[in-house]
């Protein structure tokens, strides 16, 4: 399939915050107007950039998993794994952290994947074997000691012991743009240990992180897969180094 697929997301993403971004911060963005695949609500803007994605791609004739409406079968080989606004409560809630996500697979194997950030206008991007980069330029994971890291933790009291281990513990709402800032070295962990995350939020995140030389694991040590799937939830574990890496999981395995 010859498609530029740098040129077709980044204006998808545009579209997306064009239509958008008058709702920041608003009541009616947060309007519950039915519920997902996951049986969470979906909210008035999660429809709106899902009904502009779906409009945008339905041409080009491959798979869609959106978190939204979940997996849509066009007998493609190439999947999209959308997540049109990560970190849609922010949004709702006047937090400007948040981002547009899209990772694309041939069959299971990844093949491109970017993340738009609509508050800075920082574009991320992630080609396998080829590295990470944000806005064009490269980035690379910025490993520190332990006593100078910074990670972002979601939890639900597991694994509490981390937040002595390291300087600083963030939770910034938007897992997809904590993957990124970890691959740009702005944080040097990201951890979700609730049995939360699913495809949708993580796929384009993942990738960017990696290509930028991060270890992307489950809870148990075990290198994370992506499927292609809205509702499979599961425990993510992403740091810059193997030392770093180590302390999160004693931790999370206790």
């Amino acid at each position: 399939m010859e498609v530029r697929w740098n040129e077709v997301v980044f204006s998808l993403a545009k579209d997306v915050e064009r239509a958008v971004m008058p709702l920041f911060g608003k009541p009616k963005a947060g309007e519950v107007v039915g519920t997902n695949v996951s049986g969470d609500v979906t909210d008035y803007v999660d429809r709106v950039s899902e009904d502009i994605v779906l409009e945008r791609l339905r041409p080009l004739g491959i798979n869609v998993v959106s978190e939204e409406i979940g997996f849509i079968d066009n007998g493609s080989d190439y999947t999209a794994v959308v997540d049109p606004i990560d970190g849609s409560y922010n949004f709702t809630a006047g937090i400007p952290i948040f981002a547009f996500s899209f990772a694309l697979f041939k069959g299971e194997k990844p093949v491109y994947g970017a993340l738009y950030e609509f508050s800075t206008g920082n574009y991320y991007e992630a080609v396998p074997g080829k590295g990470a980069y944000m806005n064009g330029e490269p980035i690379r994971v910025q490993p520190k000691p332990p006593e100078k890291a910074a990670l972002s933790f979601y939890t639900r009291g597991r694994g509490i012991g981390i937040i002595r281990r390291v300087k600083r513990v963030r939770v910034l709402g938007a897992i997809a743009v904590e993957l990124a800032y970890l691959a740009k070295g702005a944080l040097q962990g990201v951890v979700d240990v609730r049995n939360y995350v699913r495809p949708t939020d993580i796929a384009a995140g993942t990738m960017i992180a990696r290509e930028a030389g991060a270890i992307v694991v489950d809870d148990t040590g075990k290198d994370l897969k992506i499927r292609l799937s809205a509702e499979e939830k599961m425990n993510l574990v992403a740091a810059s180094d193997q030392r770093t890496l180590d302390i999160i999981l004693e931790e999370v395995g206790e």
